[in-house]
């Protein structure tokens, strides 16, 4: 790619407004985790959570800890958004955000890990040289402009992000209503509108204007012609999921992700009022421009095909679960099961059978029986309370599991030792049962 498009200079309004709408949800999200009872429910209720495989080792603070950790980020996010030690604010959030993450995953959701990238995205942005508290304390570092690809590293993030969550739902369950029909029932106690959710006419809506969005949104806003549509789609469009999907934060951080988009006079015009539009037509080529380029590129390309691993992977990933996470397949799929472990003793051949919901909370419970690798994780954690007692055990999964309100049907081989199995994150584990063959 040519230096004009990564180092020419561009206005900076967007990223220094961006930058403060940013840090206040990073601080709302931070502190919004204690007060909805978030921290309480995914940190401290559990005995133990499940850690994404890898990172066992990391597990929630004893005692309130978890509440001080949360506080912590949300002063981290405040100071972003005031631009106050911007840099060590930024990746110190990120850091801690980054812990908790891999922390737990009965919570988990693409939008936590879409924070992650933008946080690590965000780190190398000079979103405090104009409007902040580090501008005011060092003159020198003050701009009313910065290379482009500090735009285009966020837009074409952000197109990545909606592409592929509307690829995902080109599929016969999501087209056909069944996903969607799932998804309203829960909210047919919502008021005032839980009876109009469940309307048939309105899951075609949902369907279908939500792929059209998440492909067409970046492409229209792009286009200056169509921009002030898409804007007030986009408004629509995230006011409606934030109503009826509570997704945090995500919701309104996409609204300000719009930003990126609109003329730098119109921005500085709402938020900026005071500051002076860039307007010359210079390049600013930087002493290591060729491993920024290198840099930039390799990321991209990075983010573009980790969402397709699940293609090398065996198997019906909305079944696996295999290459599921990271991969912006939001919403697609309702899933429901049961299980309990049978426990054997090698040497007496004594069994026990295990009742999982005797350790763990119901967020756990509903989501170990549908995903192999919490699956595996809870045997091989069996295995090791067994070692504890110098007891060698097989351990082996019995259960069922329902996608999308079919009947129920095996996930795990029964016969198969879990305690004797490895684990890989990229390959298909073949004690994970072929998905059922619908019956016409």
């Amino acid at each position: 790619m040519r230096n004009s498009f990564f180092f020419k200079q561009i206005d900076n309004s967007a990223l220094i407004v961006f930058r403060m709408m940013f840090g206040l949800l990073l601080f709302l999200e931070a502190v919004g985790a204690i007060f909805t009872g978030w921290v309480r429910l995914a940190m401290i209720e559990p005995t133990f959570t499940f850690s994404f495989i890898g990172f066992e080792w990391l597990q929630p603070l004893p005692g309130l800890g978890m509440y001080f950790y949360y506080l912590l980020m949300g002063v981290f996010g405040f100071m972003v958004m005031i631009g106050y030690r911007y840099r060590l604010s930024m990746v110190m959030f990120t850091l801690m955000w980054t812990v908790v993450y891999l922390m737990q995953k009965s919570f988990y959701n693409n939008h936590y890990y879409f924070l992650i990238l933008l946080c690590g995205i965000m780190i190398f942005l000079p979103a405090n040289r104009a409007y902040s508290l580090d501008a005011k304390r060092k003159p020198e570092i003050r701009s009313e402009s910065m290379p482009a690809w500090c735009k285009w590293i966020v837009v074409l993030q952000v197109w990545i992000v909606y592409t592929f969550a509307s690829v995902a739902k080109l599929y016969p369950d999501w087209l056909d209503g069944t996903v969607a029909a799932e998804f309203m029932l829960r909210r047919e106690d919502y008021p005032i509108i839980g009876a109009w959710l469940q309307q048939t006419w309105v899951h075609y809506v949902i369907i279908y204007f939500g792929i059209l969005y998440d492909l067409l949104v970046v492409p229209l806003l792009l286009y200056k012609r169509t921009r002030l549509w898409a804007f007030f789609l986009s408004i629509f469009f995230h006011i409606f999921n934030s109503i009826v999907f509570q997704i945090g934060i995500f919701p309104y951080l996409s609204l300000a992700f719009t930003l990126f988009f609109f003329e730098p006079k119109t921005i500085a015009g709402i938020f900026l009022k005071s500051k002076k539009v860039y307007s010359e037509n210079i390049q600013k080529i930087p002493q290591h421009a060729g491993i920024i380029k290198f840099l930039f590129i390799s990321y991209l390309c990075v983010q573009l095909l980790l969402p397709l691993r699940h293609w090398a992977i065996p198997g019906d990933v909305l079944w696996t679960e295999e290459g599921h996470r990271m991969s912006w397949r939001m919403m697609l799929r309702t899933k429901k099961g049961f299980i309990k472990y049978k426990v054997v003793n090698k040497e007496t051949g004594e069994i026990n059978f295990i009742n999982p919901v005797d350790s763990l909370t119901a967020k756990q419970m509903a989501a170990l029986p549908n995903k192999p690798d919490f699956i595996w994780q809870y045997a091989q954690r069996l295995k090791k309370q067994y070692q504890e007692k110098a007891l060698d055990v097989a351990v082996y999964a019995i259960g069922k599991v329902s996608v999308n309100n079919r009947s129920f049907t095996p996930l795990i081989d029964p016969e198969v030792d879990l305690a004797a199995e490895d684990w890989s994150a990229w390959c298909h584990h073949p004690w994970i049962l072929p998905k059922p063959v619908d019956k016409e």
